[in-house]
């Protein structure tokens, strides 16, 4: 296991876009990787009542180390058939409702929540927006600052927007070494900025969208390390490092009462933005 000053060295290295490569690289590992090697007896729930099942999302309860615990996390594809299952892991309406239906359900039942965030976006579809996208996000959002139990975000791949931040209201937000999160994709911002989608790889740098600077920003709390290489090139060693941060942060939120779990996520993202803090 490397030490904290490692682990903070190996996060600065490599370029913003080659970060975005590798948390786009067809290789790497997706929710349903790592919720084969991290939890066991996993009962997947489907449906968000109100519409129908939405594949880009997937949760239920497992078992992490016998602590039962619900997992919430956006899925793509690997293939082409799978990708267009998983609607290249952009959620509907009915994915994000089918969220907080399982966010409710582990609320009800005393369950701390684990979420991972990897999606290029909300699906932007005429149909999602028939049913409610914006609506859907922002409920989400609202909800999540609310949950009486203790609520841990990751961002594994790629953390696109509102698509994921519907998922990302948590006490504790990480991203793993290689993920990248920001309100736009690199190609967008320099379409619109520079006129020009081939100067994605300075946009990318302009976003600051990786680990080490979403935490100098405040709007994550730390970086868990990846295996050499990458998550893509060791799923087992990527999983193991990603549960051991999980464990650890479920201890120490443990420790918490409901008072205490709402008031730390409420300051947390209240403050986010606040230009005028000392």
């Amino acid at each position: 296991m490397p030490s904290e000053a490692e682990t903070g060295q190996n996060a600065q290295q490599g370029t913003a876009w080659q970060r975005v490569q590798n948390a786009r690289h067809p290789k790497r590992p997706h929710t349903l990787d790592y919720i084969q090697r991290i939890l066991t007896d996993f009962q997947e729930i489907h449906g968000d009542r109100l519409f129908g099942d939405d594949p880009a999302i997937v949760c239920g309860f497992g078992k992490l180390d016998g602590q039962s615990i619900m997992l919430i996390g956006e899925q793509k594809g690997r293939d082409t058939r799978q990708k267009l299952h998983r609607n290249f892991g952009m959620p509907k309406p009915e994915g994000y409702r089918k969220a907080l239906r399982a966010m409710q359900l582990a609320a009800k039942f005393n369950r701390p929540i684990v979420t991972l965030m990897d999606t290029p976006g909300a699906y932007p579809g005429i149909d999602a927006e028939e049913r409610g996208q914006a609506e859907a996000i922002a409920r989400n959002l609202k909800e999540m600052a609310r949950l009486p139990v203790p609520v841990i975000s990751v961002c594994i791949g790629e953390g696109g927007s509102g698509g994921a931040l519907a998922l990302g209201v948590g006490n504790f937000v990480f991203m793993l070494e290689n993920a990248v999160y920001s309100v736009i994709s690199p190609e967008s911002c320099a379409a619109i900025v520079w006129r020009d989608s081939a100067k994605a790889e300075l946009a990318a740098a302009a976003l600051r969208m990786t680990g080490p600077d979403m935490v100098k920003l405040g709007l994550v709390d730390d970086v868990i390390p990846e295996p050499p290489g990458g998550a893509h090139e060791n799923y087992d060693e990527a999983a193991r490092l990603l549960k051991e941060r999980l464990l650890r942060t479920l201890s120490e939120l443990g420790k918490l009462n409901t008072t205490e779990l709402l008031q730390t996520r409420y300051e947390k993202f209240r403050k986010m933005g606040n230009f005028f803090l000392g």
